[in-house]
């Protein structure tokens, strides 16, 4: 038995070796910025965050403002609902989210971290809350692309975090989402569970019941050419590349065409080959 024990140490010290221990927890007052992993229940500091300025975003407008209002109040301290941005593909529902956060920090010195949580991981939502709940800092939650598919019952997890619950949201959190469904729930799912349901409005309530936790529903919808057309020339003078809106309109039209759309993510593509093709870089 005792012949065996130091080869059983050098066992443990090769694992060990294998499996490092896990990297510190970020400082939540340190950085603009984290990525919630919920199967590590950890904090990612983000030091540089993917966006653009909030004056670049075009054709959104009314949208715009009553993010920025919103996301004003709660950064000041002040009373604040959480949002569900809803609609058309590719009309800046995340960017928007970004870019308001940016500039209330750039512009207005407003202290508070942007915190990404995946849609994989909604079901930790109620834990990210409470580890955050501790931090004298303000939070922004944010989930892109939410939606949730028949049989998936995690959207019960975000009910009960936005109101239901016993412990309700925190006063240092606020929630925003961003989904192509209205209420994150499609259609034929819905009326299916109503067909099969003995009372078919309960279904209809219990689905509905989600959306309506979020107090601000802001949509978005496609745009038209006037408006795709000036988040072009936008861009053109921003990144002031060496061309003319006239010379780049029937380009701009010609590769929305295309693509069969017109809206802002087309329109950055266009960019970033109309960039590359001027040999320009965008930083």
């Amino acid at each position: 038995m005792t012949d065996i024990l130091p080869l059983l140490a050098r066992i443990a010290d090769a694992l060990d070796r294998l499996a490092p221990p896990p990297p510190p927890e970020a400082d939540l007052a340190a950085h603009p910025a984290y990525v919630w992993d919920g199967t590590t229940s950890t904090f990612q500091a983000v030091a540089r965050i993917s966006r653009v300025p909030l004056d670049l975003l075009k054709g959104v407008d009314s949208q715009k403002q009553m993010l920025l209002e919103n996301t004003r109040r709660f950064a000041r301290g002040l009373p604040a609902n959480n949002a569900l941005l809803w609609g058309a593909r590719g009309m800046g529902k995340s960017s928007l989210v970004k870019a308001v956060h940016g500039h209330l920090l750039a512009n207005e010195g407003l202290d508070f971290a942007l915190v990404e949580i995946h849609r994989d991981d909604i079901e930790t939502l109620p834990e990210l809350m409470r580890r955050l709940a501790t931090s004298q800092r303000l939070f922004l939650l944010y989930c892109d692309d939410l939606s949730f598919d028949a049989g998936d019952s995690s959207y019960k997890a975000l009910k009960a975090v936005l109101e239901g619950g016993l412990e309700g949201r925190p006063a240092n959190c606020l929630f925003y989402a961003t989904s192509n469904r209205r209420h994150l729930l499609p259609r034929d799912i819905m009326e299916n569970e109503k067909r099969d349901a003995i009372n078919p409005r309960d279904v209809v309530d219990e689905k509905v019941s989600l959306s309506d936790r979020f107090g601000l529903w802001i949509g978005f919808h496609s745009c038209d050419q006037d408006n795709f057309l000036a988040m072009i020339e936008s861009y053109i003078a921003y990144y002031q590349l060496p061309i003319t809106m006239d010379e780049a309109r029937p380009r701009a039209i010609e590769w929305s065409a295309g693509r069969g759309a017109r809206n802002g993510r087309v329109a950055w593509q266009f960019i970033q080959d109309l960039a590359g093709s001027l040999g320009v870089r965008l930083g």
